[in-house]
């Protein structure tokens, strides 16, 4: 008897980078080396906004980094940490069902970003820190990486 192929590891991806038009806009941001990754990896797909509830569209949101607590505002000022934080929650708790070690989320969103989100300002001033989703995969253990840091998978 043949081997069998080892199944290949699974990564959360989130799903706009794989050309889902699910963005706060209706739109995607197809990314061709993270597609490119289904070489390698499988792909568990993830929107946090949309599995919080959120509709596509809906206004633009960013983390507020001036509140002592984790608070998503939306362009109005609105209050969205709820949606932002289940959609979180539903999206950690299927990658680590999957046994995903890595995610490659899309940079500098309020759920995705790695490293890097605007301030809730909404004046295009970006500062260190992590997307509501980002910061609860890592907290599971989950290496989480963004599109433009895709030399960091093994």
């Amino acid at each position: 008897m043949g081997q069998v192929p080892e199944k290949p590891q699974a990564i959360a991806v989130s799903a706009c980078l794989l050309g889902r038009p699910c963005r706060f806009d209706g739109a995607s941001k197809p990314h061709a080396g993270v597609i490119a990754l289904a070489e390698r990896f499988e792909f568990l797909p993830v929107c946090p906004e949309v599995a919080g509830g959120m509709p596509v569209p809906h206004p633009p949101c960013e983390i507020d980094a001036f509140s002592p607590v984790l608070r998503v505002v939306d362009a109005d000022g609105r209050d969205m940490t709820e949606p932002f934080a289940e959609g979180a929650r539903r999206c950690a708790d299927a990658a680590c069902a999957a046994g995903c070690k890595f995610a490659v989320m899309k940079a500098k969103s309020p759920s995705c970003g790695s490293g890097q989100v605007y301030d809730g300002s909404f004046s295009g001033t970006l500062i260190p820190g992590w997307g509501v989703a980002s910061a609860l995969m890592r907290e599971r253990g989950i290496r989480v990486i963004d599109e433009t840091q895709l030399d960091l998978l093994p």
